[in-house]
């Protein structure tokens, strides 16, 4: 069976914090091309979307415009969550897919998937540029950790590395604290000595 990268060619997520986020994180640690749409004013929960994540402003500040221009430019559409009901932008997402007749599949993590069921479905349906959505992280509390861990697994064809300390916003925490230290795909400054 092929792998994730030469099935995928590039990730589209709306940034939002959990999934979304997780998505894009992984995406640019394992050097897989990424975008999407992101709300008018780079809108997330956590405020405003970092400017290293390449995404594209809609022109409503709505969350709903982003999750249906992101269903529309993508192949197909892979939603994470950890359990059921599907709910606000989630269940929006899925609605999203089958009005515009685009594959989707929704894995729940907490079912221990494994990446190659993902693979199998992307190559089934000749995906090249993958959406991937699901829960903000204010709404399933862990789902940025769980769907990191999976998405590496399945991007990069490994775990992700040891000893990572981004916290569930997906920036980076201070390992003695566990408060955050800010945003970024790659850790902060570690100091020696």
């Amino acid at each position: 069976m092929p792998s994730s990268s030469t099935v995928i060619q590039k990730i589209v997520s709306g940034g939002q914090t959990g999934v979304d986020r997780a998505a894009l994180d992984v995406a640019i640690e394992c050097g897989v091309p990424c975008g999407g749409w992101c709300p008018k004013g780079r809108r997330a929960e956590d405020g405003p979307l970092d400017l290293r994540y390449p995404l594209q402003e809609t022109p409503s500040d709505e969350y709903a415009q982003r999750t249906e221009w992101n269903v529309r430019d993508s192949d197909g559409t892979l939603i994470l969550t950890l359990g059921f009901p599907l709910t606000g932008g989630t269940a929006q997402t899925v609605e999203c897919a089958k009005r515009l007749r685009k594959p989707h599949l929704v894995h729940d993590l907490a079912a221990h998937p494994s990446p190659s069921a993902v693979l199998a479905w992307a190559t089934a349906h000749q995906l090249n540029v993958l959406n991937i959505a699901g829960p903000r992280e204010s709404r399933c509390t862990g789902i940025y950790l769980c769907a990191r861990r999976f998405l590496h697994q399945f991007l990069c064809a490994t775990p992700p590395p040891v000893g990572d300390r981004r916290s569930r916003s997906g920036s980076w925490s201070d390992p003695a604290s566990g408060q955050p230290t800010g945003g970024g795909a790659t850790p902060p400054s570690q100091s020696v000595g």
